[in-house]
């Protein structure tokens, strides 16, 4: 803490703001049980509210609670869960909800360790769980929360690194033990507690005033001892993590067809890259598409169609992507490999749990034969 912040001025300087600008209203504020702030958290990660807000309606409404997702097929989640990204998001939610269910009697437990155990939930979605729905001081330190830290205390270096998040995690925990001090403990009805309330104003200054691109500095209530803006650098806070050129890939994805217009769909392993997702046939750009064709369905494609390249940027790489569309004879609904492939109508296909760019391709094939 630097001498131009007493840590109560601080904390009571984002609950008063909280309380007058904060946002109270969002589909998971207004029933904040455990399971609700968990979905929204795990949401939340690395994805904007307004992009967020119609898949946790959806996901509620099929999935109420812990023991519904629970006992739902990792496909049914996925294809929920499809077009927000990051899948290995869903893939643990769902693997955490039946460990909850096996081993914490169906209910979301309330200790910071247990929680953390769970697949996928890291210290400050527990955090965000116990403080917003169970009214615990617990700290958060999310993608908002971090920014406006690095900021209000010229914290230098990217908060990836192991130093500088130390650093941001003492600063988390001694402002939040102060917004305790300053604030009341005592839940009421309707109210979150002050860690409720001070863990809500942060992520909410974040993401509404101290944003990333276009801060609005002139009605933070933190402006006057920002050191970032006293020292008009505000755009350097936080550091942007080191970049290193992406490394490039290149596929061929297959988009085949019988004579029913029906589409090849195939189901990822359940682990790694699209993770049990269905996705399109590939092969590497040195294999021939009609080869596989001979190969994994016992005959030639009929027409071979090059489409438009295209590419996917991931956090790690980049996929250039080489599409072929070709056209077979038909086939039985299912095809080899225990069950993992798939012929479905296009339309239907393009409903599937299915990666972005998956669907993209399948949409523009569908629009194409309107």
């Amino acid at each position: 803490m630097t001498a131009a912040w007493l840590p109560e001025a601080f904390a009571n300087a984002v609950l008063e703001w909280f309380a007058h600008f904060g946002r109270k209203n969002l589909p998971w504020q207004l029933e904040p049980t455990p399971y609700r702030v968990w979905v929204s958290e795990v949401m939340l990660q690395q994805t904007q509210v307004a992009v967020v807000i119609p898949y946790f309606e959806r996901f509620m409404g099929r999935f109420p609670s812990v023991s519904a997702l629970a006992k739902a097929e990792p496909d049914e989640v996925l294809q929920l869960w499809a077009g927000l990204g990051y899948y290995a998001r869903a893939r643990n939610l769902h693997r955490a909800a039946r460990v909850v269910i096996d081993q914490h009697g169906g209910m979301l437990p309330q200790e910071l360790e247990l929680l953390m155990a769970l697949p996928g939930i890291g210290r400050s979605t527990a955090g965000a769980i116990l403080s917003l729905a169970g009214g615990q001081a617990h700290a958060i330190l999310d993608g908002n929360v971090k920014r406006v830290l690095a900021r209000c205390f010229a914290i230098a270096g990217w908060p990836g690194a192991s130093r500088v998040q130390k650093r941001l995690w003492v600063l988390a925990d001694d402002l939040l033990a102060a917004a305790n001090r300053v604030g009341s403990t005592q839940m009421q009805p309707g109210r979150l507690s002050a860690a409720g309330a001070y863990n809500q104003g942060m992520m909410d200054l974040g993401a509404t005033v101290c944003t990333r691109t276009a801060p609005d500095c002139d009605p933070c209530p933190l402006s006057r001892h920002c050191l970032a803006l006293g020292t008009d650098s505000v755009r350097r806070y936080p550091e942007s993590k080191p970049r290193r050129p992406l490394p490039r890939r290149a596929t061929r994805w297959l988009l085949v067809q019988d004579s029913d217009g029906r589409i090849l769909l195939e189901q990822r392993p359940p682990t790694g890259l699209w993770g049990g997702l269905w996705t399109l046939p590939e092969v590497a750009l040195q294999e021939s598409s009609a080869d596989w064709c001979a190969q994994h369905l016992g005959q030639a494609a009929n027409r071979v169609e090059k489409l438009a390249n295209r590419r996917h940027s991931f956090s790690h790489f980049q996929l250039d992507i080489h599409p072929e569309r070709l056209a077979i004879a038909a086939l039985a609904d299912r095809v080899g490999e225990d069950d993992a492939r798939l012929w479905m109508a296009l339309e239907s296909a393009s409903k599937m749990a299915i990666p972005a760019p998956v669907k993209a391709l399948l949409l523009e094939l569908l629009a194409a034969d309107l």
